[in-house]
């Protein structure tokens, strides 16, 4: 399936890889609320569809994200709209990070400001080798304070402070040194890359995934003892599971698992 939007491209192929593409080149791509609303509808319909296994978030044209449009932000002044605006990318933010299935940002150009903060977000990130990345707001006297949360969860504190205070852009290899993508390529290598992350993710149970996901992300936000007995829980819960006895089965007899999903 594939679907054509002004803004937002959504194509799925058979083994439930949904990939969604900003098209919005020129305006970078920018996050205003016709985008966050086109953003917030695919991944709603992923979140319900429980034969999509991945979602990657790509972008046409140059950049990846310039993050919100400050030309609209400067046509307005009222305190709600800017508090709506915000709500409404935190949403789209919360929904990638509760979405069952792992996200891939496939990142081919500049991510600044809550484009970088989209990346930050996702699961995983692949960078092309001339991509680049900044919490660019403090240069126009806004503190990217929501990209600051993924930054700070992806990034040692220290390094994401600097990106956050001066707003400098750093390179791709910078990026991949610092936790805030899992791999740099060369552009033309980029999809090649991606798919290998989507390749093996498929592989495995959905249901084993979608559980450990949620579980890296919920012990993170408690204390070593809580941590750990949610983990274990999970584990447990996880081994009552189809997949899992499978698995173990096949361990046992030295053979690969067979899987239905």
């Amino acid at each position: 399936m594939t679907t054509n939007d002004e803004l937002l491209r959504v194509s799925r192929d058979a083994r439930g890889v949904v990939t969604l593409t900003l098209n919005d080149p020129a305006r970078f791509n920018a996050l205003g609320s016709e985008m966050l609303a086109a953003l917030q509808q695919a991944l709603d319909d992923a979140g319900r569809d429980e034969s999509v296994r991945v979602v990657v978030l790509a972008a046409a044209g140059k950049a990846f994200c310039a993050g919100h449009n400050l030309k609209d932000m400067a046509a307005h002044s009222e305190l709600a709209w800017y508090q709506q605006l915000f709500t409404q990318c935190s949403r789209v933010m919360l929904s990638i990070h509760k979405l069952p299935v792992p996200v891939i940002a496939r990142v081919q150009g500049m991510a600044t400001a809550a484009g970088c903060q989209l990346v930050a977000q996702c699961d995983l990130a692949v960078a092309a080798d001339n991509a680049s990345f900044a919490t660019s707001g403090i240069h126009y006297g806004l503190f990217c304070a929501t990209p600051s949360v993924p930054l700070v969860r992806n990034m040692p504190a220290k390094r994401a402070m600097e990106m956050l205070l001066t707003g400098d852009f750093i390179d791709a290899p910078t990026a991949l040194a610092q936790g805030l993508v899992n791999r740099v390529v060369a552009p033309d290598a980029l999809d090649a890359e991606v798919e290998k992350l989507v390749q093996s993710i498929v592989q495995k149970p959905r249901v084993a995934v979608a559980m450990g996901k949620a579980l890296v992300y919920q012990q993170r936000e408690l204390g070593l003892d809580a941590a750990y007995q949610l983990a274990g829980q999970t584990m447990a819960a996880n081994m009552m599971d189809a997949a899992a006895q499978e698995g173990a089965r096949a361990f046992a007899e030295k053979r690969s698992p067979s899987w239905k999903a």
